[in-house]
């Protein structure tokens, strides 16, 4: 056989072995390297790169020395799983770098991190100030995690004592100028729906190269002319503005009326629309 046919074949065994050995390692060889992980990682790719390229060496070798490496890994993270201290002896624990505003330069020479590399992670989290840090730890992956102190944290509706309502997962019911029937369904809604909804907003199905309904039925599109300017939905916006205009109606009337009855109707209606209002605000405001 041809050195380059057999560096051919030999290149493709080991592309589906390592991609084989990959999956059943998992995503977090990817996502959140340990640094075991990371030297499996350097030394599976190596013995690719020989099963590959070394003619002179027997090929399976390779491939037995990979599914070990691979074997290994897997016992360590199944050790990982079922003991803390295994965790903690080959992943390490967090460490401490600012507590309190107060940087901890023992903890940062004890990770070998100095101080423009620690502002320029701060800078990445939008931290400009150690002042304004009440937490920042090291994770054992490296990562940096910064908590703010109480007066630095964004303001969320939970600080002014407001409920919002539940949101669920956008579903993708458009792709490509194309309709996708299962995600539409999944929601409840038909293709009738989305065309008239397209009507709305003065759309053609084939300009959308993406629409997304969310979990109170409001389509949003992204087209593939990025100069055309579609509204954003209003129906909540509409809905709450009717209600509030329904509200007022009732006030008025229960002061203009010289009913006694009447009077007493209106502003118990009126208070129950109040009511309403106030249960349905989360929801609509979102």
């Amino acid at each position: 056989m041809p050195n380059w046919l057999e560096i051919v074949l030999r290149t493709l065994i080991a592309v589906v072995v390592l991609f084989s050995l990959t999956k059943l390692l998992g995503k977090r060889q990817v996502s959140q390297l340990s640094l075991f992980e990371y030297i499996t990682g350097i030394t599976i790719g190596s013995l690719a790169a020989y099963v590959s390229l070394d003619l002179e060496a027997n090929w399976y070798l390779g491939l037995i020395s990979m599914v070990v490496w691979t074997a290994i890994s897997l016992g360590i993270e199944f050790l990982q799983i079922k003991s803390k201290k295994s965790r903690d002896f080959i992943d390490g624990k967090a460490t401490i770098l600012i507590k309190d505003g107060k940087i901890l330069e023992d903890n940062l020479k004890k990770e070998r991190l100095t101080a423009d590399e620690l502002l320029e992670q701060l800078r990445k989290k939008n931290v400009f100030k150690t002042a304004d840090v009440e937490f920042a730890i090291m994770e054992p992956s490296g990562d940096i995690s910064v908590m703010l102190t109480r007066e630095n944290q964004p303001l969320t509706p939970s600080h002014l004592g407001i409920k919002v309502g539940p949101e669920q997962e956008p579903q993708a019911v458009i792709m490509d100028g194309k309709i996708l029937d299962e995600p539409l369904s999944t929601i409840g809604l038909n293709r009738a729906w989305l065309r008239s909804e397209l009507e709305k907003l003065g759309v053609a199905l084939e300009n959308v190269y993406l629409g997304q309904v969310d979990s109170y039925g409001q389509l949003y599109v992204d087209l593939f002319d990025d100069k055309i300017k579609v509204p954003a939905p209003q129906q909540k916006a509409a809905l709450y503005a009717t209600l509030k205009k329904c509200e007022a109606d009732l006030e008025m009337f229960g002061l203009t009326t010289r009913n006694a009855e009447a009077k007493a109707m209106y502003e118990e209606c009126a208070e129950k629309l109040r009511q309403v209002i106030a249960d349905v605000k989360p929801v609509l405001h979102r």
